[in-house]
């Protein structure tokens, strides 16, 4: 049975955009992906997310480009006072009053022990991060649109079961009113036969409802006219259904994206860590400043003229406190990364696990559908069967009754075994988030 209740509400969120509709309802579970690409305001800002991720790697990788900045300031200097190292003989001191400063200084990183690298790393894995968020939410949005689909094939084949037996059911109450006519039946028997037609009809219109239903909430989340009633092609889903060995889906649960963003984030870990570790070095970097200022105030009395100079070199500074407080950082990235990995391999666990699992009903639902058409050919044979005996006066109407109810029965669980075949297909590609 196809679960209807997965992700359900993270849908409705996602998909809001209004879209033209194609004039056919018939539609395949590809175009509903196609739909679904276009218009979910989720996926859009998840390449958002991931356009923000590229440019905060070009803004990382900007700290390799030099630093330059100028400094311009005017001011009034007042007049000072000179005296003895006692405090004693203060004498007045007169200044020029306007006072001029102008600096320009440049410096380009030449070495930051790290901590540049690894931060341009960390944008990196963010942006790979950002990438793998979008894919997850794009699989997220399939799986449950495909989930919807096979609920529609799944009412869809069963409408169809019932219009075939609301068929034979007035095939069968025509016979027996002929029979009534002829005084070979009773009018009970043609009541109890009517009774079981509109059981079938009541059926089929619940049917009918709940097949609306489930268009109504593809139209609502593919933002389409409520009222359409969707059409699904299940010939299509026949063809995608691939017989695949369990070492096969292993190696495919490879490409499964929460492992491999476990992966990622292990990595994460590991640069920070070495973030952490790059503030015990010392940072390298060629410095050049050009400086003009008046007047000239280191010498007494001022002299009122303006001086430019300019040098350059190489600067090299440490910051000593970083011996004893990047202990704590440093170990708690230690265990950062621990808990990381410990993360992957619980997630290689579940995902093993969820592969055994669904492999297992994948194959049972297969057994299932064999065993369910042996039903259907025995129902049917046993139908054929009472259904001579009563017409020769062999067989009480209640046996045609037990034999139509089994049929009913046995059709409905054929159809049923075979969308559950197809349900368990894509939860595997789902699991190795290859749909």
């Amino acid at each position: 049975m196809v679960k209807k209740g997965i992700i359900e509400a993270l849908l409705c969120a996602l998909l809001c955009a209004p879209c033209a509709v194609c004039g056919q309802n018939s539609v395949t579970l590809a175009r509903l992906y196609e739909m679904a690409e276009e218009q979910s305001v989720s996926m859009v800002a998840f390449r958002k997310a991931v356009e923000s991720a590229e440019k905060g790697v070009d803004i990382a990788k900007s700290q390799w480009m030099p630093d330059v900045s100028g400094e311009l300031s005017v001011g009034y200097l007042g007049n000072g006072l000179l005296g003895d190292r006692n405090f004693s003989d203060w004498m007045h001191v007169d200044n020029p009053h306007f006072m001029n400063n102008f600096a320009l200084k440049a410096q380009q990183v030449i070495y930051s022990g790290g901590a540049i690298s690894a931060s341009i790393d960390l944008a990196d894995m963010g942006k790979r991060m950002a990438e793998l968020d979008y894919a997850k939410n794009r699989q997220e949005i399939r799986f449950v649109i495909a989930s919807c689909y096979l609920d529609l094939c799944r009412l869809q084949n069963r409408q169809q079961v019932i219009d075939r037996n609301i068929s034979l059911t007035e095939r069968v109450i025509d016979n027996i009113k002929s029979k009534y006519s002829h005084g070979a039946a009773l009018k009970t028997d043609i009541t109890r036969y009517e009774l079981q037609l509109e059981r079938l009809k009541l059926q089929q219109t619940r049917i009918d409802a709940a097949r609306r239903v489930t268009s109504t909430r593809l139209a609502i989340m593919l933002h389409q006219p409520e009222s359409t009633l969707f059409e699904a092609d299940f010939a299509s889903l026949r063809n995608e259904n691939t017989m695949l060995e369990k070492q096969r889906w292993n190696e495919l649960s490879e490409g499964n994206i929460g492992l491999r963003q476990a992966g990622l984030a292990a990595e994460i870990s590991g640069k920070k860590l070495e973030l952490e570790k790059s503030s015990r070095r010392p940072k390298i970097a060629a410095v050049a400043e050009l400086h003009f200022d008046g007047p000239i105030t280191i010498e007494v009395p001022v002299i009122n003229k303006n001086f430019g100079y300019w040098f350059a070199g190489v600067g090299i500074s440490y910051n000593f406190s970083s011996l004893y407080k990047s202990n704590r950082r440093i170990s708690k990235a230690r265990t950062d990364l621990v808990q990381s990995r410990l993360q992957y391999d619980a997630a290689r666990e579940g995902i093993d696990n969820a592969v055994q699992a669904t492999y297992a009903d994948y194959l049972t639902a297969y057994k299932d559908l064999e065993t369910q058409r042996k039903s259907v050919a025995l129902a049917d044979e046993n139908y054929a069967v009472v259904q001579n005996r009563y017409d020769n006066g062999l067989a009480l109407l209640t046996d045609m009754l037990d034999a139509s109810d089994s049929k009913l029965s046995a059709d409905l669980d054929a159809v049923d075994a075979e969308i559950n075949i197809i349900y368990n297909f894509f939860k595997l590609k789902y699991i190795c988030n290859s749909l």
